[in-house]
């Protein structure tokens, strides 16, 4: 076996053994939440982009930093699926298929759900501090960037895509994402990729908690004496326990 081999195996080994079973099995019926979100983000692209649909579309999935907050709030679950106009919707159709079809079949639709809305919160959040800290600050954003739609799918896909490197140990394949966002926003500053970069910081925050939980646990697990449990005073007595005081 080649080194690059061995590399690939101990990088992705875990994650494709978790996924090729159901795969196998099922091919995309094992993935329906994935199939479902792809299905909803051609939709709404498609009626975006429609004169009669693109207000409706802006209305119900489309956040902005100047929106008032519990008004972005219920319109962020659905922004998850409204990718932005300027972009190919064929990349981010792969994209989610590709992401969330792996998150969905490792993690569990609830998970994949919980850490998918997460990154996007966090993006979405992000944008108001930036706006409001102003853009003398260093995470500070300009005030036109209040007006800019948020980024839609793309943070939740690379908050899961760090998430399951890190829970699967593959630590190359998660460095390697946020290696690339920083370089996006370092190339083309722009929201987009700040939010990026938010929603990294909130996904790892939560790996570094579960990292924390894990090793809380090992060590409790490690700390027991060895010793016998204490039995009760009642249970199992022996004859000589059995008499009566009198």
């Amino acid at each position: 076996m080649t080194t690059l081999a061995r590399w690939a195996r101990a990088e992705w080994g875990p994650l494709y053994a978790a996924v090729r079973g159901p795969l196998r099995e099922r091919r995309l019926r094992a993935v329906p939440m994935a199939v479902a979100a792809v299905c909803l983000t051609a939709v709404l692209h498609f009626t975006h982009n429609q004169p009669w649909g693109h207000r409706f579309v802006q209305d119900i999935g489309a956040v902005r930093a100047e929106d008032p907050l519990w008004f972005a709030l219920l319109r962020t679950p659905l922004s998850l699926f409204v990718p932005a106009l300027d972009l190919p919707v064929w990349g981010a159709l792969v994209q989610i298929l590709l992401v969330f079809g792996i998150a969905e079949l490792c993690l569990g639709r609830r998970r994949t759900l919980l850490v998918a809305y997460l990154a996007t919160l966090a993006g979405t959040l992000y944008a108001r501090l930036g706006v409001w800290l102003g853009p003398d600050v260093p995470l500070g954003l300009p005030a036109a960037d209040a007006r800019v739609v948020d980024t839609g799918p793309s943070a939740a896909v690379v908050g899961l895509a760090v998430y399951l490197g890190w829970r699967y140990r593959a630590y190359l394949t998660a460095g390697a994402v946020i290696v690339a966002m920083v370089a996006e926003v370092a190339l083309k500053e722009n929201l987009a990729g700040k939010e990026h970069l938010a929603a990294i910081g909130a996904v790892l925050v939560v790996c570094a908690a579960g990292a924390v939980r894990q090793r809380c646990s090992r060590d409790r697990a490690g700390s027991g004496s060895g010793a016998p449990p204490i039995q009760s005073w009642n249970a199992r007595r022996g004859p000589s326990q059995r008499r009566s005081w009198r």
